[in-house]
């Protein structure tokens, strides 16, 4: 199977900084804000995206992981949050939003808790949802086959390449 490279390392820092600049102009009026990353490579994404939200805007970055089987997101989820996100904004971030189900899944725990408002940050975005997820913070568009699948690979806790295959 051919892998064709869709964002290398440094593509994907300029989506990153981009992506930030998207959350600050639309929390700019937020004193807090809580960014729930889908580990790993969502995770990833998430703490890179809290180290530019902390360098360009006033706001304090509450940073927490969700984890969870991918192939099994409905039976397995385990987030800690030691403050309650009632009436707070989040952001839930992951690598990619291929059909929508993780992230639906992910939004479970987060719902629970009545935050004011959930935006959705992905690094690529495919266009074949089978989940009515829409992210509102996307890296990259991608449209594909129902065949293609994308991998974000990381290494050191950094980004390095986001792939179709």
């Amino acid at each position: 199977m051919n892998k064709v490279a869709l964002l290398n390392s440094l593509q994907i820092e300029q989506k990153v900084k981009r992506m930030a600049y998207e959350i600050w102009e639309q929390n700019h009026k937020e004193k807090e804000i809580f960014i729930v990353g889908i580990a790993e490579a969502g995770y990833i994404l998430a703490q890179n995206l809290s180290r530019y939200l902390e360098a360009i805007s006033p706001l304090k970055v509450h940073l927490h992981k969700m984890v969870m089987d991918k192939s099994k997101p409905e039976k397995s989820y385990e987030m800690t949050i030691e403050q309650s996100l009632k009436g707070k904004p989040v952001i839930l971030v992951d690598d990619v939003a291929n059909s929508g189900k993780t992230l639906a899944y992910a939004l479970v725990p987060v719902l629970q808790q009545q935050p004011a408002k959930i935006e959705i940050a992905v690094l690529v975005n495919r266009h074949h949802k089978n989940f009515p997820i829409a992210p509102n913070i996307i890296g990259q568009s991608v449209s594909t086959t129902l065949q293609d699948h994308i991998t974000v690979t990381f290494k050191d806790n950094q980004l390095t390449g986001a792939y179709l295959e």
